[in-house]
C-alpha cells in the first residue's frame, strides 16, 4: 500500500477538531513534503519521525514521501501530528497492518529515539474522540490525565516501537482504565486559622453561597489577602463536567499533572500582569488569568495597581461568563466564569480611616488612587466589606478559633444545591427576568430596596445586583421569601 489514512486532532482553543493524516509514497528523487497549512513546529516533525522510525528499527523509506493534513485550511500548530504521520509512513511502506489505525486516533510527540512525549489538549482530545466513540492512542505519560473521560477506549504507549508491536499483534499493550471518581483532599487554607473578622467571614459566606464578587478593603496588615486565600476551602467541589472544563483549561496551558482531579482554581496575578495575561491573548490566542480561574475564584490584590485599562477588560468576562478572542486567523471562545474577589487599601498610605494610624495622603492623592478603579467595575461588584484592624490582645490570645472551612462548606453547598434546584444556576448568574420571578418581593422589602436605590443612586445593574444578593440571605437562612433584613443586610454591602 502507497496510501494511508490515520486519524489524528487539532486544537483550537477547547475544541479539538479531526485531522485526517494522509501520506503517499511515490517514485522520484527522495524528498519529505507536509502540507495543510503546517506551522514551524509541525514543519520539523520530518526530522523527528525519521529518527524516530530508524532508532526503532523500522525502515524509512527511501522515496517521496508526500503528507497532507485535512482540512488544508485548518492551522496545524505543535508535535502531537509526530506520531500520526509516523504511523502513516509505516503503514504505506507496508510495514504496519492499515486496518488497525482505521477507526482509532491517535497523537502524540516523538523524541529522536523513538519516545512518546505528552502534547497539551490531551483532555479535549479525549473528550472529541470519546463523542465520536472512537479508541484513542495517547503517550503513556498522558494516559492519566486522559483518563478523567468517561466512556473512552484509552491506549497509552511509552514508544513507537512498543506501539507497533502493539499494532502487528506481537505484544498486545493493556488498555489503559479510566480512573474513577476519587475524592481528593482539600489542601487549601483553612478559614479557621483566621482570627476575628466576624464581618468580612460573613461576607466570604455569603459570596460563596450565591457566586458574588466581593471587595475587601482596608488598611495594610488586617488580613484581606488571609481571608481571600481560604475562599476556595469553603465553596463545594465542581460537578463532573465543570471538573473536565477545568482540567481541559489547566491541560490547554501544560498545568496539569498527571491523575490530579480537578479543583476549584484560586489564581492571583501579579498586579503587573497586562490585559492580555488576564484576558487571554497572543498570535495564536491563550487563555488568561479570567479562563484559568474558570469555576473558582481570581484574586486581586492591591487592586488599584493594577492598570484601568486591564481592569476594564475585566467587565465582559464578569457579565457573560465567557471572553472571545477574535485573530485574523483565529476566533475562540474559551469560559470565564469566575467570582472575583479584590483588596484594596483605602489610600495610597493605606490609613485612611484607621484610628490608630493617621493617614497622610492628600484629597487629591486619595481621589486620584481611587480614581485608578471605574464606576462601571465597582458597580459589578456586589459585596463591598471594610476590614478593620484588630487589638493586639486580640491577636495574641491563644485558642477562640472561628468555624472551620469544612463546616462553612456544608452550609454553602446545602444553600447552592436549593438554588440549582429551583434555577440551575447561583444567584449571581440570573438573569433580569428570572430574577423578578424568583423574588417575588412583598410590600416591605420592596418599599425599602427602593427608598433605598434612589438614596444611595443604585444604577439599574446595582439594583438588580442587590436584589441577588438578598435573595441569597434568604436561601441561605432557608427563606422561601425576601425579608426586610435581608434587603438591610445586602444594601449594607453595596453602601459601603
Amino acid at each position: 500500500m502507497e496510501l494511508s489514512i490515520v486519524h489524528s486532532r487539532a486544537l483550537v482553543g477547547l475544541s479539538a477538531p479531526p485531522v485526517r493524516v494522509e501520506t503517499h509514497l511515490s517514485n522520484g528523487l527522495p524528498a519529505f513534503h507536509i502540507v495543510g497549512m503546517p506551522e514551524t513546529a509541525v514543519r520539523e516533525s520530518k526530522d523527528r519521525v525519521r529518527s524516530a522510525i530508524l532508532n526503532s528499527h523500522f525502515e524509512f523509506p527511501d522515496r517521496r514521501i508526500t503528507v497532507n493534513l485535512a482540512p488544508a485550511d485548518l492551522p496545524k500548530e505543535g508535535g502531537r501530528f509526530d506520531l500520526p504521520i509516523a504511523l502513516g509512513i509505516l503503514v504505506a511502506s507496508g510495514q504496519l497492518p492499515g486496518h488497525k489505525l482505521d477507526h482509532c486516533e491517535c497523537l502524540g510527540e516523538l523524541a529522536l529515539d523513538g519516545g512518546l512525549q505528552p502534547v497539551t489538549g490531551i483532555v479535549c482530545a479525549a473528550l472529541a474522540a470519546s463523542a465520536c466513540n472512537r479508541p484513542l492512542i495517547v503517550p503513556l505519560s498522558c494516559a492519566a490525565t486522559a483518563s478523567v473521560v468517561d466512556d473512552i477506549a484509552l491506549l497509552g504507549a511509552p514508544d513507537l516501537l512498543t506501539l507497533c508491536a502493539h499494532l502487528n499483534d506481537s505484544e498486545p499493550l493493556p488498555s489503559f482504565a479510566t480512573s474513577p471518581d476519587q475524592p481528593t483532599a482539600n489542601n487549601t487554607p483553612d478559614l479557621a486559622e483566621v482570627t476575628g473578622q466576624e464581618g468580612a467571614r460573613r461576607a466570604l459566606e455569603i459570596a460563596a453561597s450565591g457566586g458574588h464578587n466581593l471587595l475587601l478593603t482596608g488598611p495594610p496588615g488586617t488580613g484581606k489577602t488571609l481571608l481571600a486565600s481560604r475562599m476556595p476551602g469553603i465553596l463545594p467541589p465542581p460537578d463532573p463536567q465543570e471538573a473536565l472544563v477545568i482540567l481541559a483549561l489547566r491541560d490547554f496551558c501544560g498545568l496539569a499533572k498527571p491523575g490530579e482531579s480537578a479543583q476549584r482554581p484560586f489564581r492571583s496575578p501579579h498586579h503587573s500582569a497586562s490585559a492580555a495575561a488576564l484576558i487571554g491573548g497572543g498570535g495564536n490566542p491563550q487563555p488568561g488569568e479570567v479562563s484559568l480561574a474558570h469555576g473558582g475564584v481570581l484574586f486581586l490584590d492591591e487592586l488599584p495597581e493594577f492598570s484601568r485599562h486591564s481592569l476594564d477588560m475585566l467587565r465582559e468576562p464578569m457579565e457573560s461568563g465567557q471572553v472571545t478572542l477574535a485573530r485574523a486567523r483565529h476566533r475562540v471562545s474559551y469560559p470565564a466564569s469566575f467570582q472575583l474577589v479584590a483588596a484594596m487599601n483605602p489610600c495610597p498610605c493605606g490609613y485612611l480611616g484607621d484610628p490608630e494610624h493617621p493617614c497622610c495622603c492628600s484629597p487629591e492623592q486619595i481621589q486620584r488612587y481611587a480614581g485608578r478603579i471605574s464606576g462601571p467595575l465597582l458597580d459589578r461588584i456586589d459585596l463591598h466589606v471594610p476590614v478593620t484592624r484588630l487589638p493586639p490582645a486580640q491577636l495574641l490570645r491563644r485558642g477562640g478559633r472561628g468555624e472551620s472551612s469544612a463546616t462553612i462548606c456544608q452550609r454553602v453547598s446545602a444553600c447552592r444545591a436549593r438554588q440549582l434546584h429551583r434555577q440551575q444556576c447561583v444567584n449571581a448568574r440570573l438573569s433580569n427576568d428570572q430574577l423578578l420571578e424568583i423574588s417575588q418581593l412583598h410590600e416591605g422589602p420592596r418599599a425599602l430596596l427602593e427608598a433605598a436605590a434612589g438614596q444611595l443612586k443604585l444604577s439599574g445593574r446595582g439594583l438588580h445586583r442587590t436584589l441577588r444578593v438578598a435573595l441569597t440571605l434568604a436561601d441561605m437562612e432557608g427563606s422561601s421569601h425576601i425579608q426586610e433584613a435581608h434587603v438591610a443586610e445586602a444594601l449594607a454591602y453595596r453602601a459601603a
